[in-house]
């Protein structure tokens, strides 16, 4: 069972959400927070397994909540979930440590892939999604700490970082690939290490901006 924690301030949004995700058979909301400061008091009690979290709160952001959580190594795999395609503010979450994002609109089917995706270690940041973004990443680019020159990467190296940008988690690419989850995650050690990064979501970022992939 995949348990959830919706941050948001709008009541009828997180009710809507958990009637959606009650009708998944391994997805449940197990706590509720209507702005940040509940977030920081609620998270760290609950430990979900995966957050919604909306950007755009009063008292206390998203993105404040997020770079709280994320100081005090408490942030569980987090998704921006917003009305507002707010390129500068999406990319400060996932700065700030967020898994990735969706706009509220989205479908109940796409709203539990995303769920499973980051609860399993991988994220959201999709190669059309990505090339958007990078276009404001410029105006952001000394908040990300990386090499302008990194290693080269390996041929196998490459092939995992690509999986890693359509958003598989370790254990998918190594059913993939045909070989051991342990062996994806050095390779992932690795290419973090080369990208001079500090998580995936930022390699694929990196990735996408040196034209790596």
């Amino acid at each position: 069972m995949i348990r959830v924690c919706l941050v948001d301030d709008q009541t009828l949004v997180r009710q809507g959400v958990r009637s959606l995700l009650d009708l998944s058979e391994d997805i449940r909301v197990v706590a509720e927070a209507g702005d940040g400061r509940q977030a920081l008091a609620v998270i760290p009690q609950v430990a979900p397994d995966v957050v919604l979290m909306d950007m755009r709160m009063p008292v206390m952001s998203g993105l404040e909540t997020l770079q709280a959580l994320a100081a005090d190594h408490r942030l569980p795999p987090t998704i921006i979930l917003t009305t507002f395609d707010d390129d500068e503010l999406v990319l400060a979450g996932i700065k700030a440590g967020a898994r990735g994002y969706l706009l509220k609109d989205v479908s109940l089917e796409q709203l539990v892939a995303a769920i499973h995706t980051v609860a399993e270690g991988g994220s959201l940041v999709q190669p059309a999604v990505t090339q958007r973004l990078l276009s404001g990443l410029e105006t952001l680019r000394t908040d990300f700490v990386s090499l302008d020159q990194p290693d080269p990467l390996t041929e196998r190296e490459t092939e995992i970082l690509r999986l890693m940008s359509g958003g598989y988690s370790n254990r998918e690419v190594a059913e993939s690939l045909g070989v051991a989850e342990g062996t994806v995650k050095n390779h992932v050690s690795n290419i973090l290490s080369k990208l001079g990064v500090r998580d995936r979501t930022r390699a694929v970022l990196k990735a996408f901006e040196l034209k790596l992939i």
